[in-house]
Protein backbone atom coordinates (compact mmCIF):
# COMPACT_ATOMS: atom_id res chain seq x y z
CA UNK A 1 0.00 0.00 0.00
CA UNK A 2 1.37 3.45 -0.68
CA UNK A 3 0.59 6.02 1.73
CA UNK A 4 -0.04 9.09 -0.04
CA UNK A 5 1.07 12.62 1.92
CA UNK A 6 0.13 15.93 1.28
CA UNK A 7 2.40 18.95 3.04
CA UNK A 8 1.35 21.87 5.00
CA UNK A 9 4.12 24.22 5.47
CA UNK A 10 4.15 28.41 4.97
CA UNK A 11 7.91 27.97 4.55
CA UNK A 12 8.78 26.49 0.78
CA UNK A 13 12.14 25.01 2.70
CA UNK A 14 10.54 23.09 4.94
CA UNK A 15 8.27 21.83 2.09
CA UNK A 16 11.18 20.90 -0.33
CA UNK A 17 13.69 19.39 2.20
CA UNK A 18 10.43 16.92 3.41
CA UNK A 19 10.32 16.27 -0.20
CA UNK A 20 13.67 15.15 -0.45
CA UNK A 21 13.53 12.91 2.61
CA UNK A 22 10.04 11.13 1.53
CA UNK A 23 10.77 10.88 -1.66
CA UNK A 24 13.46 8.21 -1.07
CA UNK A 25 10.83 5.96 0.80
CA UNK A 26 9.27 3.54 -1.56
CA UNK A 27 5.52 2.89 0.87
CA UNK A 28 4.96 7.06 0.81
CA UNK A 29 3.97 9.21 -1.97
CA UNK A 30 3.78 13.40 -1.81
CA UNK A 31 1.36 14.01 -3.85
CA UNK A 32 0.80 17.84 -2.70
CA UNK A 33 1.85 20.89 -1.07
CA UNK A 34 -0.07 23.95 0.33
CA UNK A 35 1.66 26.75 2.24
CA UNK A 36 -1.43 27.83 4.70
CA UNK A 37 -4.61 26.11 6.02
CA UNK A 38 -6.62 27.48 3.25
CA UNK A 39 -4.78 26.59 0.76
CA UNK A 40 -4.91 22.42 2.81
CA UNK A 41 -8.19 22.61 2.77
CA UNK A 42 -8.51 23.45 -1.33
CA UNK A 43 -5.74 20.60 -1.60
CA UNK A 44 -7.03 17.62 0.32
CA UNK A 45 -10.64 17.81 -1.36
CA UNK A 46 -8.66 17.39 -4.11
CA UNK A 47 -6.34 14.99 -3.62
CA UNK A 48 -7.97 12.97 -0.38
CA UNK A 49 -4.33 11.83 0.69
CA UNK A 50 -4.35 9.06 3.72
CA UNK A 51 -2.08 11.60 5.67
CA UNK A 52 -1.42 15.87 5.88
CA UNK A 53 1.62 16.73 7.29
CA UNK A 54 0.69 19.79 9.38
CA UNK A 55 2.70 23.07 10.53
CA UNK A 56 0.48 24.62 13.26
CA UNK A 57 1.30 29.00 12.53
CA UNK A 58 0.51 30.02 9.21
CA UNK A 59 -1.11 32.96 7.55
CA UNK A 60 -4.96 32.93 6.21
CA UNK A 61 -6.07 29.83 8.60
CA UNK A 62 -3.62 28.48 11.15
CA UNK A 63 -2.91 24.82 10.93
CA UNK A 64 -5.21 24.51 14.41
CA UNK A 65 -8.23 25.96 12.19
CA UNK A 66 -7.11 23.91 8.90
CA UNK A 67 -7.19 20.58 11.14
CA UNK A 68 -10.27 21.08 12.63
CA UNK A 69 -11.81 21.45 9.24
CA UNK A 70 -10.05 18.25 7.61
CA UNK A 71 -11.65 16.37 10.74
CA UNK A 72 -14.58 17.38 10.25
CA UNK A 73 -15.05 17.09 6.62
CA UNK A 74 -12.86 14.09 5.82
CA UNK A 75 -12.65 12.29 9.39
CA UNK A 76 -10.92 9.29 7.43
CA UNK A 77 -7.98 11.64 6.56
CA UNK A 78 -5.15 11.25 9.34
CA UNK A 79 -3.27 14.65 9.82
CA UNK A 80 0.05 14.32 11.74
CA UNK A 81 1.41 17.70 12.94
CA UNK A 82 4.69 18.50 11.76
CA UNK A 83 5.78 21.65 13.58
CA UNK A 84 8.44 23.75 16.06
CA UNK A 85 5.51 24.87 18.63
CA UNK A 86 5.53 22.19 21.76
CA UNK A 87 3.89 24.95 23.91
CA UNK A 88 0.83 23.45 25.96
CA UNK A 89 -1.96 25.53 24.44
CA UNK A 90 -0.69 24.65 20.93
CA UNK A 91 -0.72 21.18 21.56
CA UNK A 92 -4.00 20.75 23.35
CA UNK A 93 -5.95 22.76 20.84
CA UNK A 94 -3.98 20.71 18.09
CA UNK A 95 -5.44 17.20 19.57
CA UNK A 96 -8.86 18.75 20.51
CA UNK A 97 -9.19 19.58 16.34
CA UNK A 98 -8.83 15.97 15.72
CA UNK A 99 -5.28 15.30 15.20
CA UNK A 100 -3.92 12.16 15.17
CA UNK A 101 -0.58 12.87 16.26
CA UNK A 102 2.04 15.46 17.14
CA UNK A 103 5.55 15.81 16.04
CA UNK A 104 8.28 18.39 16.26
CA UNK A 105 10.27 19.28 13.20
CA UNK A 106 13.81 17.98 15.30
CA UNK A 107 12.63 14.82 15.07
CA UNK A 108 15.06 12.20 13.21
CA UNK A 109 14.38 11.24 9.96
CA UNK A 110 13.84 8.06 10.71
CA UNK A 111 11.23 8.43 13.50
CA UNK A 112 9.21 10.69 11.32
CA UNK A 113 9.09 8.21 8.47
CA UNK A 114 7.64 5.17 10.99
CA UNK A 115 5.59 8.01 12.58
CA UNK A 116 4.04 8.84 8.89
CA UNK A 117 3.71 5.04 8.62
CA UNK A 118 1.85 4.19 11.92
CA UNK A 119 -0.36 7.23 11.38
CA UNK A 120 -1.46 5.59 7.67
CA UNK A 121 -2.09 2.51 10.02
CA UNK A 122 -4.22 4.59 12.14
CA UNK A 123 -2.19 4.55 15.41
CA UNK A 124 -1.42 7.54 17.52
CA UNK A 125 2.01 8.87 17.19
CA UNK A 126 3.29 11.49 19.79
CA UNK A 127 6.56 13.13 20.55
CA UNK A 128 8.17 11.80 23.94
CA UNK A 129 8.39 15.61 24.92
CA UNK A 130 4.86 16.33 23.69
CA UNK A 131 3.47 13.26 25.48
CA UNK A 132 4.70 14.32 29.07
CA UNK A 133 3.06 17.41 28.72
CA UNK A 134 -0.29 15.68 27.84
CA UNK A 135 0.63 12.85 30.71
CA UNK A 136 1.17 15.90 33.13
CA UNK A 137 -2.12 17.35 32.09
CA UNK A 138 -4.38 14.62 32.95
CA UNK A 139 -2.78 13.35 36.00
CA UNK A 140 -4.84 16.34 37.35
CA UNK A 141 -7.51 14.36 36.63
CA UNK A 142 -7.66 12.18 38.91
CA UNK A 143 -6.26 8.78 37.12
CA UNK A 144 -6.68 5.63 38.09
CA UNK A 145 -5.36 1.84 37.38
CA UNK A 146 -6.60 0.33 34.13
CA UNK A 147 -8.65 -2.31 35.98
CA UNK A 148 -10.77 0.40 38.03
CA UNK A 149 -11.23 2.33 34.76
CA UNK A 150 -12.36 -1.10 33.28
CA UNK A 151 -14.79 -1.78 36.39
CA UNK A 152 -16.45 1.37 36.45
CA UNK A 153 -17.33 1.56 32.72
CA UNK A 154 -19.70 -0.93 31.29
CA UNK A 155 -18.37 -3.29 28.20
CA UNK A 156 -20.67 -1.05 25.87
CA UNK A 157 -18.91 1.82 27.11
CA UNK A 158 -15.14 0.49 26.95
CA UNK A 159 -15.94 -0.14 23.24
CA UNK A 160 -16.70 3.42 22.85
CA UNK A 161 -13.57 4.49 24.64
CA UNK A 162 -11.51 2.39 22.76
CA UNK A 163 -13.19 3.48 19.74
CA UNK A 164 -12.56 7.51 20.42
CA UNK A 165 -9.17 6.99 21.52
CA UNK A 166 -8.36 6.13 18.14
CA UNK A 167 -9.57 9.63 17.10
CA UNK A 168 -13.33 8.20 15.51
CA UNK A 169 -16.11 10.68 15.45
CA UNK A 170 -19.37 10.12 17.02
CA UNK A 171 -20.45 9.08 13.45
CA UNK A 172 -17.66 6.72 12.79
CA UNK A 173 -18.33 5.22 16.16
CA UNK A 174 -22.02 4.87 15.74
CA UNK A 175 -21.51 2.91 12.49
CA UNK A 176 -18.88 1.12 13.51
CA UNK A 177 -21.04 -0.45 16.83
CA UNK A 178 -24.40 -0.64 14.66
CA UNK A 179 -25.64 2.23 17.16
CA UNK A 180 -27.31 5.53 16.70
CA UNK A 181 -24.95 8.51 16.72
CA UNK A 182 -27.40 9.99 19.45
CA UNK A 183 -27.13 6.93 21.47
CA UNK A 184 -22.81 7.38 21.03
CA UNK A 185 -23.46 10.96 22.28
CA UNK A 186 -25.39 9.81 25.63
CA UNK A 187 -22.29 7.31 26.04
CA UNK A 188 -19.60 9.52 25.65
CA UNK A 189 -20.93 11.92 28.65
CA UNK A 190 -21.67 8.97 30.36
CA UNK A 191 -17.79 7.55 30.08
CA UNK A 192 -16.43 11.53 30.88
CA UNK A 193 -18.61 11.72 34.14
CA UNK A 194 -17.51 8.33 35.10
CA UNK A 195 -13.53 9.34 34.55
CA UNK A 196 -14.05 12.15 35.70
CA UNK A 197 -12.14 14.03 32.65
CA UNK A 198 -13.88 17.11 31.12
CA UNK A 199 -13.71 16.00 27.50
CA UNK A 200 -13.21 12.97 25.25
CA UNK A 201 -9.57 14.46 25.15
CA UNK A 202 -8.69 13.78 28.03
CA UNK A 203 -10.98 10.43 28.54
CA UNK A 204 -9.03 9.54 25.32
CA UNK A 205 -5.36 10.09 26.70
CA UNK A 206 -6.66 7.77 29.84
CA UNK A 207 -7.49 5.15 27.23
CA UNK A 208 -4.28 5.32 25.59
CA UNK A 209 -1.53 5.50 29.05
CA UNK A 210 -3.82 2.44 30.34
CA UNK A 211 -3.13 0.48 26.93
CA UNK A 212 -6.89 0.35 26.50
CA UNK A 213 -6.81 0.76 23.23
CA UNK A 214 -7.63 -2.16 21.04
CA UNK A 215 -5.06 -2.56 17.97
CA UNK A 216 -7.40 -3.57 15.72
Amino acid sequence: MTIRVVIVDDQIVVCEGLRGILSHVPDIRIVGEAYNGAQALEVVETLRPDVVLMDLKMPLMNGIQATRAIHERWPEIRVLVLTTYDADEWVFDAIRAGASGYLLKDTPRAEMITAIQDTAAGKTVVDSDVAGKLFAHISQTGSRPAAEISADLSAREMDVLKLLARGLTNADIAARLYLSEGTVRNYVSSILTKLNVTDRTQAALLALQHGLVADD
